[in-house]
């Protein structure tokens, strides 16, 4: 029993008559015929009987005609409310992001966000490696996600992606290291330096092994850290270089720390918005993407 054949059966009831049907959906009188026969399949007794030339509802035909009217008033309550839900300008929207990124963008996006008619935003971040992102998308609404240009884009079943921003990742020094007047530096430069970088599977290990390759040695890895605020605070000791997002990673150290463009190499990583297609029917959802947007904007010029 499916709700277009209850439909076709409330309409023989007020219609009279499989042509009056057929004309009102704008459909032939076979696929009438059709769907009243497969719905009668599933009753045994009579839904409709032939009254001279037309067909007419039994007693039960009219039973179920009317208890099918409040299933199709039932549905179109739902339909309606399903899209009150979609327009709805308020509403609480989750939305995960990787460290650096929330703490660049977290605050900045509240206060775009603040003000009556703004959705609620629940905010909270997620350090994983780049293959883990798409997953996320089943527990928030949006998911801020990072990966490296020359890698494997996303998978496209099941989410979409909303591109943000290309951010370069930068060479941080210290002041006081030798290469912190230069203006850009290469592979050769950097590859026999004391590193910090992050954890396997990250944008600046993905970029310290593309250093080792086109330099042709390898490189001494000291500290594997994955927080930019503690990377930092170890390249501004001068303990080591390490590998800085230009945008979204600033902190206390950034007067004590140079950051220089790297040359010969791939360093930019796209920041994206991923989400399960429905949730982006929504516009608070789609509102909280504008905002992202904006701030971003202006955190880059």
């Amino acid at each position: 029993m499916e709700l277009h054949q209850l439909q076709i059966l409330r309409e023989l009831g007020a219609l009279g008559s499989v042509t009056a049907v057929a004309d009102a959906l704008r459909v032939t009188p076979s696929a009438v015929s059709q769907h009243l026969a497969a719905l009668q399949r599933g009753f045994r007794t009579p839904l409709t009987r032939r009254a001279g030339r037309n067909l007419v509802l039994t007693a039960a035909g009219e039973v179920l005609a009317s208890a099918g009217a409040e299933a199709i008033d039932a549905m179109a309550a739902a339909r309606t409310a399903v899209e009150d839900f979609e327009d709805a300008e308020t509403g609480a929207v989750s939305l995960s992001g990787f460290h650096s990124a929330g703490q660049a963008l977290f605050g900045s996006l509240l206060h775009e966000l603040r003000g009556g008619s703004a959705p609620q935003v629940l905010l909270t971040d997620e350090d994983v490696a780049q293959s883990e992102f798409p997953a996320l998308t089943s527990r928030y609404d949006l998911v801020l996600a990072h990966r490296m240009e020359h890698s494997s884009p996303w998978p496209v079943d099941g989410v979409r992606v909303l591109p943000l921003i290309r951010e370069p990742l930068d060479v941080a020094v210290a002041t006081s290291h030798p290469l912190a007047g230069r203006a850009s530096v290469q592979p050769q430069d950097v590859a026999g330096e004391r590193w910090v970088t992050s954890r396997v599977g990250y944008s600046p290990d993905d970029v310290l092994r593309a250093i080792a390759a086109v330099a042709h040695r390898p490189v001494d890895v000291r500290h594997r850290i994955n927080d930019y605020g503690a990377v930092s605070a170890v390249i501004a000791d001068g303990e080591a270089v390490g590998m800085l997002p230009r945008y979204t990673a600033r902190s206390a150290d950034d007067e004590r720390i140079v950051r220089i463009p790297l040359e010969g190499v791939s360093t930019h990583r796209m920041i994206d918005v991923l989400a399960r297609p429905e949730n982006l029917r929504r516009r608070s959802v789609r509102t909280v993407v504008d905002s992202l947007r904006r701030v971003l904007s202006a955190l880059a010029s």
